[in-house]
């Protein structure tokens, strides 16, 4: 499904440039169901951009289904990310002005009749226990049914990956725990594979597989083990 080789990826700041990722290999198996946790300013949500198009590496490789996203067009990585990914945001972005089948609409290929759209938005809004929600405007629902909706929106054209960045970040703790629930179940029931970056560790919890994203970036493992020595120091310094 996903295979990532010396990937790099750093930002300009004030002239200067600061690693981000260095990742020497990845790999992901079609249906796996991954949670990436760690802290603020790791790469986690920067490795979801590169992983889904959005970003381009400096270096190194990603592999995609087979098709190697590192060395394709902006609107190349635009079609495959249409064609392949979900993706899931912690702040929803729904578009205000239109209902919650509006919403989830916009995602669908226009070569759809439209019967078969508006069935399968009927179909997916009642699995999500929003069948009655259909007409609403996002303004009108909870944030954790707007989260519902986003997550419809992500999954109506059956991805194989399905990609979430922080989704329960913004929710209350009881409907960060539906979602969790829910993100696992429909990903299991449409065996797609599933790649969650979070703070949230009673999500990551959930999940068959967890890592910190230490574990893979060694930008921050040297980052840390240099403050470790600096720290060291400082101590028999002192």
């Amino acid at each position: 499904m996903l295979q990532i080789f010396g990937l790099n990826k750093s930002f300009r700041i004030d002239g200067r440039s600061l690693p981000i990722l260095d990742i020497p290999a990845w790999q992901v198996e079609k249906g796996e169901k991954v949670a990436i946790t760690g802290p603020s300013g790791s790469g986690k949500s920067t490795l979801l951009h590169l992983i889904s198009g959005i970003a381009v590496p400096d270096k190194g490789e990603i592999h995609l289904e087979g098709q190697p996203l590192h060395t394709m067009t902006e609107a190349q990585r635009d079609r495959l990310r249409s064609l392949h990914i979900g993706y899931v945001l912690q702040d929803f972005h729904l578009i205000p002005s239109l209902t919650a089948s509006q919403n989830i609409e916009i995602a669908m290929g226009a070569s759809m009749p439209a019967k078969r759209r508006k069935t399968l938005i009927s179909e997916w809004l009642e699995r999500v226990g929003l069948a009655d929600r259909a007409k609403h405007m996002p303004s009108q629902l909870s944030r954790g049914q707007q989260q519902r909706v986003a997550i419809v929106r992500a999954l109506v054209n059956n991805p194989p990956l399905l990609l979430a960045d922080e989704p329960t970040g913004s929710l209350d703790w009881e409907t960060a725990d539906e979602i969790s629930r829910l993100l696992l179940d429909l990903s299991s029931s449409g065996q797609q594979t599933l790649i969650v970056v979070t703070h949230d560790l009673n999500m990551a919890e959930r999940f068959p597989k967890c890592l910190d994203i230490r574990e893979l970036n060694r930008v921050r493992k040297h980052t840390e083990h240099q403050a470790g020595r600096g720290g060291a120091q400082e101590v028999s310094n002192g």
